[in-house]
């Protein structure tokens, strides 16, 4: 069916040949599916995928599959096919139907080896690894036949039996395509399409001993499914011609085709399952979910909005050229998201005691705050204010130029949503730094000027001493110091040391009871926060998703 003619929708070269095969038809229903392995955790190249396929079914109110390419047990475990189902719908995509598993056709992929196999197009190779990678030729030189390559088939389907029977070690031997060893495509030089494996499938347990390879897998799974369009990224364009030539020699009625688009190249940060893995492994990092990682876990513990994912996914477009995105882009999006609908507090991340003298001891009074201050539906809220509150370190100066517009020595400031306050003197520790900051307020400043028409330029944060909560304030920062740390001779030397501050400081009463719907604070003046789920009733833990403004711009200027 075809989008309706009203309807704004992105246009990119995918776009434009489902338009094609839609008005000519070619096909009079699209569907497209999202095939992940389940060998990790989905990053944000992935959701690019997610948004492209799901957004292309919803579009053109097509249908789209959730499949996992299940063909490698040794790697693979439900944990990581129930964090991508939470991921796809907490992006806010539902799949078609039940999900599906590759290894749902098994016995299927199966006959088809053995048709292959009658045809004298696949064989039984017992040519060692090496062996195999010696006769495979290069980019510049053909390859050479295996001497397996004209076993008679009935000696490969014996063979074949009894890899599948588990009479042959791991290694021992593979089936291989009988394809084209002197093709100029390195996929087309009689590829492997089974392999003997003897590892637990968390779907079919321990019914296979043999399991097929991806290439071989994809295609026929899509072919099973009825997919229209079968959307993968660049580095599988020259597989492309694998892919026809075994839905070619196959009985198999639906005959989908191949597509490809530029993969998601994002600065500071590696999008290499196999390096995410390895930060994983060697600790780099504190999991999956570590709110440095590309995962779409990561990005949701950091604070990260689905909104601001599909945003993102829909800026950078859908093209076949490779190039870097900024990250300052993805960024750009949350920031964008958040400011809007992320209601403010205050919080005070690196604590020093300011003491109003002239303030009644034991004496409070609660006073409204507006939870946004371009959004007056958001409302207000309640915040006590008493004879001690905690400011900013860095707001506070003994002596500063005209420049300086917070706390200093002898001169005023207004405490945001409350008094004016003048500091008369400071309170030291052993080292010389200031711990506590002794003030007077003038009482007749709330929410207004001093009544002599003194001018109080500056407005710095605070929390109440008396009534905020402890908290721990983790901000992180891009995992590494390098635009491109894939590039490096070892990327794990280009991670950035300070990734991660832990600071120690206080928060607003209140608000782990009172999480808002966006997920996240903008605490005035420092940043967007999210509740981590480290955070327990006596102290919680908020992760900064990301600053107030992009401080990296200035750093690479």
């Amino acid at each position: 069916m075809r989008m309706a003619e009203t309807e704004h929708r992105p246009t990119n070269f995918i776009r434009q040949i489902i338009d094609k095969d839609l008005a000519s038809g070619l096909h009079d229903s699209i569907k497209t599916r999202f095939p992940p392995e389940p060998n990790g955790f989905l990053h944000i190249g992935h959701a690019k995928s997610i948004c492209l396929n799901f957004g292309i079914a919803k579009d053109y109110t097509g249908t789209c599959n959730l499949r996992f390419d299940d063909t490698n047990p040794a790697k693979e475990d439900i944990s990581f096919v129930n964090s991508i189902k939470e991921d796809v719908k907490w992006l806010g995509f539902a799949w078609s139907g039940d999900e599906r598993y590759s290894s749902n056709y098994f016995d299927q992929l199966h006959g088809f080896a053995n048709e292959l196999i009658d045809k004298g197009l696949a064989y039984v190779d017992f040519s060692s690894q090496e062996v195999m990678r010696e006769l495979r030729g290069t980019l510049k030189e053909p390859g050479k036949n295996s001497a397996y390559r004209d076993t008679d088939v009935e000696t490969n389907k014996r063979e074949f039996a009894k890899m599948t029977a588990g009479d042959y070690a791991e290694g021992e031997c593979s089936l291989r395509a009988k394809i084209d060893m002197t093709s100029p495509f390195m996929c087309m030089r009689d590829p492997v399409i089974y392999r003997v494996k003897h590892a637990h499938h968390h779907q079919t347990g321990d019914k296979w001993c043999v399991y097929p390879m991806y290439d071989f897998t994809h295609c026929i799974s899509d072919a099973i499914e009825g997919i229209t369009h079968s959307l993968c990224t660049l580095e599988f364009q020259d597989n492309r011609r694998l892919y026809d030539w075994v839905i070619e020699n196959i009985s198999i009625d639906c005959s989908p085709k191949q597509y490809e688009f530029s993969r998601l190249n994002l600065e500071y940060t590696v999008l290499s399952k196999r390096r995410l893995i390895q930060l994983v492994d060697e600790k780099h990092v504190h999991g999956w979910d570590d709110p440095r990682m590309p995962t779409v876990a990561g990005l949701r513990r950091r604070g990260y909005t689905p909104g601001s994912i599909v945003e993102f996914c829909k800026r950078i477009g859908v093209t076949k050229m490779d190039n870097m995105v900024e990250m300052s882009m993805l960024e750009a999006c949350i920031r964008d998201d958040l400011n809007v609908n992320a209601p403010r507090a205050m919080a005070v991340l690196d604590p020093i005691k300011v003491v109003i003298e002239n303030y009644e001891e034991g004496a409070t009074e609660t006073l409204a705050a507006p939870n946004h201050p371009n959004d007056e539906t958001m409302g207000t809220r309640d915040i006590t204010f008493s004879r001690e509150v905690w400011i900013e370190a860095e707001d506070f100066r003994e002596s500063a130029n005209k420049k300086f517009k917070r706390l200093v020595l002898e001169k005023e400031v207004r405490l945001r949503n409350a008094y004016v306050v003048k500091a008369n003197r400071v309170e030291k520790d052993e080292e010389g730094n200031v711990t506590t900051v002794y003030c007077t307020y003038d009482p007749d400043t709330l929410g207004k000027d001093p009544a002599d028409g003194r001018k109080v330029k500056g407005v710095i944060h605070w929390v109440d001493a008396a009534t905020a909560n402890a908290a721990e304030f983790r901000l992180y920062d891009r995992l590494f110091n390098v635009p491109n740390p894939a590039a490096e001779e070892d990327f794990t030397d280009a991670i950035n040391p300070e990734s991660l501050d832990v600071k120690q400081g206080w928060a607003e009463a209140g608000l782990i009871d009172n999480v808002p719907a966006v997920g996240a604070w903008q605490f005035e003046r420092t940043g967007y926060f999210c509740l981590d789920n480290d955070s327990t009733a006596e102290k919680p833990v908020f992760n900064r998703t990301v600053g107030l403004r992009d401080t990296w711009a200035k750093m690479e200027g």
